[in-house]
């Protein structure tokens, strides 16, 4: 009687931890793939990232996340991997190939100058929940600045990069 009281214990807490597993990786985690060169040298095409999808129904993008959504909420297209530059209420503006947020360059994550401002070629204030987002290799990217992008909605953000697998060692490295 014992041991199958024992038994059953271990069977019952087994599926509670298979329950759990399943739910944390429903609510929280996703891996997806990187679709071309845009966030090159951080992310490069084809590569594998997970991300927490959780994190943003807790707080809200800071500049300089990576994070991944879909272009206007759009189901069918696929999913987009760029870095927050600016957030709500900030002011946006491409001059002469380098990007102004709030009036104060951020050169931090380009190597190049920015060849075309497109949108933020004059002044943008981004609105409540919006977010400006580049790619990192600036000149090969579509993004905020296109006109078929925009500006990106809170509600149209999957999550954030948080993983990425390396491609020769099958490591996971956290990305920053």
């Amino acid at each position: 009687m014992v041991l199958i009281k024992e038994i059953a214990s271990w069977i019952f807490w087994m599926c509670v931890s298979a329950f759990l597993a399943v739910v944390m990786v429903y609510c929280v985690g996703m891996k997806t793939s990187v679709i071309g060169s845009s966030m090159e040298p951080c992310l490069y095409n084809g590569q594998e990232i997970f991300l927490n999808r959780l994190v943003y129904r807790l707080s809200s993008p800071k500049v300089g996340d990576v994070v991944v959504f879909q272009p206007n909420g759009n189901e069918k297209a696929h999913y987009y991997v760029k870095r927050v530059v600016a957030i709500p209420g900030d002011i946006v503006q491409i001059k002469a190939g380098i990007l102004y947020v709030n009036g104060e360059t951020q050169e931090d994550y380009f190597n190049d100058k920015i060849a075309e401002p497109g949108l933020a070629e004059n002044e943008i204030e981004l609105g409540n929940d919006e977010y400006f987002v580049i790619g990192d290799n600036c000149n090969n990217s579509e993004d905020s600045r296109s006109a078929n992008i925009g500006n990106i909605k809170k509600e149209y953000i999957i999550g954030k990069a948080w993983f990425r697998m390396a491609e020769q060692d099958s490591a996971l490295g956290l990305i920053e």
